[in-house]
């Protein structure tokens, strides 16, 4: 089961992860969340970080602890 994040608002997001390639080479992982479940849906949040809520819009970002 993918991680889901419930807004002030009532809408779910899902946390999702996929690795990229930078223009140096460097492989990096990046997080997000999406409105429905995709490939690469995670079940818990990484343990460095915690989630938060944008004031202004309400999506939901992961910070660093």
């Amino acid at each position: 089961m993918a991680y889901e994040f419930k807004n002030s608002r009532g809408v779910s997001y899902f946390l999702h992860s996929k690795d990229v390639n930078l223009k140096g080479g460097r492989l990096q992982t990046i997080y997000f969340f999406a409105r429905d479940v995709r490939p690469g849906a995670l079940n818990e949040v990484p343990a460095a970080y915690k989630v938060i809520e944008t004031t202004k819009t309400g999506m939901p970002i992961l910070k660093k602890k």
